[in-house]
Formats: C-alpha cells, sequence, structure tokens
C-alpha cells in the first residue's frame, strides 16, 4: 500500500473538518479568548502501534496553518501507554477546535495499526500473510488500508477495479466455477490475476483445473485447507478467510496457506486510546 498523496489526505480532512465545525466551533468560541495561546501534548492511554500521525498534523494544519505540530514517533511504531507520540502549540481556540478530529483520524488508524500488529505476529514463523479487505470505512479506504501496513499486514486489492475476485454470486450468475473464470480470462484488463472463492475441495480442483491465479478458500475446515494447499501446490496461491480470529489464525497458518485475510482488522478493530492534554 503506497501512502496516500498529500491532496487525498487533505480532502479527507477537510471532509471531516467540515462535518464537525459547521460555521464554527460555538463552544471554544464562547470561553476561549481570541488571543489565548497553549500547547499541549497527544498522549497514548494505552499500548500499540501509532499510526495516523501525518493525518494528525493536516488536520491542526487545515484548521491553522500556524500551529506547530511535532510528532515525536513515526507512523509505525510501537507506543507505551503513557508515551507523547506528538506535542502542539499555538492558538488555544485553533488547537482545541482541531482537537477531536485529530484524534478521531489518530484513534481509529491506531486501532487498525494495533489489531493488525496482533495478527502478524500470531502467525510469525509460517510464511502466511495477513491481509486486509474491501470492508472498510466509506470514504476512509485509503487510510484504513494505510494502516493495516503500518502494522505489518499487506493489502489485498484496493477495490473492485485492480483485481478480479470472483465470489459466490458471481460464480450463480455466471454458471458455475469453469464458466466464470474462462469468462474472466478473455476479458479480463492485461496483469490482473484471477481469484476465486471457493468453499469445496471438488471447487478447489474445479478452479485449478480452468487456471485461476489464485483460491479464496472460504470457512473451510482445517483439513480442507491442507488438502486445498496441496492440491495447488505449484498451481495457484491460496488465501484463506472465514473464521478467522486471534485464537484460530495460527492454526490456519499452519496449514500451509499464503494468505489469510481479517476483514475485522478494518471494520472491528477498537480506537487506540489517544488523548490530547492541554498545558498552559
Amino acid at each position: 500500500m503506497v501512502e496516500p498523496a498529500p491532496e487525498i489526505v487533505r480532502d479527507i480532512v477537510r471532509r471531516a473538518l467540515e462535518e464537525d465545525l459547521g460555521h464554527a466551533d460555538v463552544t471554544t468560541q464562547s470561553v476561549v479568548p481570541p488571543e489565548a495561546r497553549c500547547s499541549g501534548a497527544v498522549v497514548a492511554r494505552q499500548e500499540g502501534i501509532v499510526a495516523g500521525l501525518r493525518v494528525a498534523e493536516t488536520v491542526f494544519g487545515e484548521v491553522d496553518g500556524a500551529i506547530e505540530f511535532q510528532a515525536r514517533l513515526a507512523d509505525g511504531s510501537s507506543v507505551a501507554k503513557g508515551a507523547t507520540v506528538a506535542t502542539v502549540a499555538g492558538s488555544a481556540r485553533s488547537i482545541l477546535t482541531a482537537e477531536r478530529t485529530a484524534l478521531n483520524f489518530l484513534q481509529r488508524m491506531s486501532g487498525i495499526a494495533s489489531l493488525t500488529r496482533r495478527y502478524v505476529s500470531a502467525v510469525e514463523g509460517t510464511g502466511a500473510r495477513i491481509l486486509d479487505t474491501r470492508k472498510t470505512a466509506p470514504g476512509l479506504r485509503g487510510l484504513d488500508k494505510w494502516a493495516v501496513a503500518l502494522g505489518g499486514g499487506s493489502n489485498h486489492r484496493f477495490g473492485l477495479y485492480d483485481g478480479i475476485l470472483i465470489k459466490d454470486n458471481h460464480l450463480r450468475l455466471a454458471g458455475g466455477v469453469a464458466a466464470a473464470v474462462a469468462a474472466a480470462r478473455r476479458s479480463a484488463p492485461h496483469g490482473l490475476w484471477i481469484q476465486v472463492e471457493v468453499e469445496t475441495l471438488e471447487q478447489v480442483q474445479e478452479a485449478l483445473e480452468s487456471g485461476a491465479d489464485a483460491l479464496l478458500l472460504d470457512n473451510m475446515s482445517l483439513a480442507d485447507l491442507h488438502d486445498s494447499v496441496r492440491l495447488a501446490k505449484g498451481r495457484a496461491l491460496a488465501e484463506a478467510s472465514g473464521g478467522v480470529n486471534l485464537e484460530t489464525v495460527r492454526q490456519i497458518a499452519e496449514t500451509g496457506v499464503d494468505f489469510i485475510s481479517v476483514g475485522a482488522l478494518t471494520h472491528s478493530a477498537p480506537a487506540l486510546d489517544i488523548a490530547l492534554d492541554i498545558s498552559d
């Protein structure tokens, strides 16, 4: 996953600020003098992997270009509970106005990166790679997938346009595995691999005989995963999906699959607790 371009990050940040700010931060303007200045520390309340510091910096900069934002860690770094990940200084009104939006991005991205790192650590030494999915927050896919990469995971296709993944509903409408793979092979843009979702060993064999480049082994038992990997060896890549959690992922990896996709990385990761502590 390539880090999103600055203009993409700015566009996401501006939409988030418009949603939160509206016409004005009426609370801050009511109680904080316009000349007031302050500094603050962005602090991790729990350990994890920090991600989204550049996004948070963009938030503060969009609110007030004079705010001084200093990251203390690099995105993708481990952070201890109580550690300062960044500092800010400048107009008190501006800092308070930017605070929630900046923290929202930091907490979400750090939560995704932290959960990803737990999965990556759980399969260490097996050769299996942890993948994300398209189960991301609408409008935030670039940031969600960037956070996965910062946590040590790998990115699956970004959208519907950069990879062919023939799933169960495609198979029903296309007339089965062989017909779907043949149709994709005829019309697929050059260079895109063809992956097929399969649920049985019979479908595995059919997909392999049809020339699929990769298999998505959906909700298979460990025994069937072992057999699918054996059948696919040297012929197609194997990706396990479905029923994956931190208790099962190691056993799944030990079946020999090349990839394990985990939707929970982006749709269910708990936010990492990060706060802004203001000082005078």
